[in-house]
Formats: C-alpha cells, sequence, structure tokens
C-alpha cells in the first residue's frame, strides 16, 4: 500500500538539507562581518553619508548581499555602532593586564576618542533612527562611565589615581573635550587635553606647610 502524502504540518517539520549549510552560514558571516569593517572606516573617513554602494563594493560582495544582512541604512549603522562601542568597553580588563592603571586609562581614552570620531560620519543616521525608534536607544553613557570607574578603581588599590573622583565627572570632562575638538581641531590637540585629564586624576604630592623645611641635603 502507497505511504500516505505528509501533511503540510509535517513538510515544515522535516529539516532542510544540510550538505553546504555549515560553509554557507560561515561565508555569510564572513560577509557580515567585512561589511561592518569596511563601513567602520568609512564612516570614520567622512562625514558625509556614506553611500551603501560604495560599501558593498570595497567589501567584494553586491548591493543585494549587503541588504540581506542590513535591509536598512540604519541597521547597517546600528550595527557598526554596537561594534565600535563593544570594542571600547570591552577593552578595560586587557589593557588594564597590560598598563598601570594610569596608563591603561590614558590608552583607553584614545580608543573612546576613536569611538566618537567614527560617530561623527554616521551621527545623523543615530539621531533619527533613535528618534524613530527604529534604533534602540543605547546605554553608551553608562557603560563608558562604568568603564571609567574600573580604572579608578584599580588606580586607587595602587595609588596611581585619585580616590576622590566621581566616574561620571571624568564622562563629562572626555564629551567636553570631544565637543569641543570636533570641528577642525588636530588629533594632537585632542592628545594633549586627554593628557591633562589624566594628569588631573593622578594624586597630587602633599604640599608642605610654610614652618616645614626641605631636609635633603642642600636644602
Amino acid at each position: 500500500m502507497t505511504p500516505p502524502e505528509p501533511t503540510p504540518t509535517e513538510r515544515r517539520a522535516v529539516p532542510p538539507a544540510t550538505g553546504a549549510g555549515p560553509r554557507v552560514r560561515a561565508d555569510a558571516r564572513r560577509n557580515r562581518e567585512r561589511l561592518v569593517a569596511v563601513a567602520r572606516a568609512a564612516f570614520t573617513a567622512t562625514d558625509d553619508t556614506v553611500p551603501l554602494e560604495s560599501v558593498a563594493r570595497e567589501a567584494g560582495v553586491g548591493i543585494g548581499t549587503l541588504y540581506r544582512h542590513f535591509p536598512t541604512r540604519e541597521a547597517l549603522v546600528e550595527a557598526v555602532y554596537a561594534a565600535e562601542l563593544d570594542d571600547v568597553t570591552t577593552s578595560v580588563p586587557t589593557l588594564l593586564d597590560e598598563l598601570a592603571p594610569d596608563a591603561a586609562l590614558r590608552a583607553w581614552m584614545d580608543r573612546y576618542a576613536a569611538f566618537i570620531a567614527a560617530k561623527r560620519g554616521m551621527a545623523d543616521t543615530l539621531r533619527a533612527g533613535w528618534a524613530s525608534g527604529r534604533i534602540a536607544t543605547p546605554t553608551t553613557r553608562e557603560r563608558v562611565t562604568a568603564a571609567i570607574a574600573t580604572f579608578l578603581a584599580h588606580g586607587a588599590r595602587t595609588g596611581s589615581l585619585r580616590t576622590d573622583v566621581d566616574p561620571e565627572d571624568v564622562t563629562v570632562m572626555l564629551l567636553g573635550v570631544f565637543v569641543s575638538t570636533a570641528a577642525g581641531r588636530t588629533p594632537e590637540q585632542t592628545g594633549r587635553l586627554l593628557d591633562l585629564i589624566v594628569d588631573a586624576l593622578r594624586p597630587n604630592p602633599p604640599i608642605r606647610g610654610a614652618g616645614e623645611h626641605d631636609e635633603s641635603p642642600g636644602g
């Protein structure tokens, strides 16, 4: 007797052939990562709107592949933003393993500056996406302040950073630097301003009173 035809529900329950599945998924993942990397570089290089066709061309894929991964400009911008923010906030442990807390904080500020620079090429899309709800409102400030708090806590334990600093105050100072240097300022000036912030976070040596004398030889 001929077996009955499977019902539509049974047909949907049968898994598809998976012969090329893993390779297809790996290729798709590489294409997505390449698109995000190219878009990051493009958004950092200019304040103007970056054509999606140029992103696809530089990534070595067709525009259809780009739209399969990122159906809208907002989707691509959100992916780039998320990748940049993750790089900034997850770099803290590695920097603290490699450097003293004050030096680690200064190196991290350079990464944060690069993150801010990358946002300039996609600022309009981000603002419109956040306003419309098409892009989720990020917790950037909270994550950045938490990273700064980690550096300050380590620096307080080693004596390389002050113990009386509110991490939120450091975030405000950083934002002030980046806003004031956004138009026409050089990376060298931004670097000098970041150096000043870190210098302000280091403990000051005790100041001798008027009646104290230097007891060193020749003092």
